[in-house]
């Protein structure tokens, strides 16, 4: 199995407790997050534009797959040292979080992002940097 994620995906995983923008897309983003949590294996593929978490967006909101993301996506994928079409494992890009991430990065990274507030992110780059598991959602 081969999950597609973009460039801000890999850092909204880190920090998804449970809310989300309808409960299609919280069921979504829900068993993506676990199947990761419980199967640090699993093949990321790394795309550009809409990937498997967006395809649950709603849609009578205002879509944010496709435009202003893209410089986000672009931004975290440099810090990351990864490119479009790159797949590797879960585990692996965790480590990348680990090696070339602290949690204050969350701020300038992703300072457009409504979920940003809540810091959430943060705490996930700080569970991968301290070898912490990511919490099941709910817990």
């Amino acid at each position: 199995m081969t999950i597609r994620l973009r460039g801000h995906h890999l850092l909204c995983l880190l920090g998804y407790r449970g809310m989300g923008y309808s409960a299609d897309f919280c069921a979504n983003m829900t068993a993506i997050y676990e199947t990761l949590r419980n199967k640090p294996e699993t093949e990321i593929e790394i795309i550009t534009g809409p990937d498997d978490v967006c395809r649950a967006y709603p849609t009578d909101k205002t879509n944010h797959c496709e435009g202003t993301v893209y410089h986000q996506d672009a931004a975290i994928l440099t810090k990351l040292g990864l490119a479009p079409n790159d797949r590797d494992s879960w585990h692996n890009i965790c480590s990348r979080v680990a090696e070339k991430m602290i949690p204050s990065d969350i701020s300038h990274l992703c300072a457009s992002c409504p979920w940003e507030k809540y810091g959430v992110c943060q705490e996930g780059v700080g569970f991968i940097i301290d070898g912490r598991p990511l919490p099941k959602v709910g817990a």
